[in-house]
């Protein structure tokens, strides 16, 4: 129980802007003998949630856009805005990726994707991540 707790945070703060790496709680796990579906769930669920934080935040961000300490600026707002309406929702197919995928999330939740839409499209991204991770993997050690 203990491991499966670990997978599921480590996912979790994958998917938030902490530098962390869930595929080597996964591979690490996998290796021991766990079960490769019990953990692709667990992995696609802690990550999926995870999102969740960042397209919450993106929610509220534009209420702090007016303050000193607030971090971006218009000009990346809008460019990053642009960039959405351009590419759309189905961008949130790529929320997986290690570069840029946290940033879709966040932008999704400054255009107000709503969450039913979010969640299938992140969720299913993730997934197939983490299966093509297992499905790749396990072989090797079997």
């Amino acid at each position: 129980m203990a491991s499966y707790l670990l997978l599921f945070g480590s996912a979790f703060l994958a998917a938030t802007f902490f530098p962390f790496y869930s595929e080597v709680t996964l591979l690490a796990l996998l290796r021991q003998g766990g079960d490769p579906w019990v953990l692709t769930v667990i992995a696609t669920v802690g990550n999926t949630l995870g999102s969740v934080v960042n397209w919450i935040l993106g929610l509220y961000l534009l209420h702090f856009q007016g303050r000193r300490w607030f971090y971006f600026s218009k000009a990346q707002i809008e460019q990053a805005q642009r960039w959405y309406q351009r590419y759309g929702y189905w961008s949130l197919l790529l929320a997986w990726m290690p570069v840029g995928g946290d940033a879709l999330t966040l932008i999704a939740g400054i255009m107000r994707v709503r969450l039913w839409l979010f969640l299938l499209l992140v969720g299913a991204g993730k997934a197939l991540r983490y299966i093509f991770l297992v499905y790749f993997t396990v072989p090797l050690w079997r």
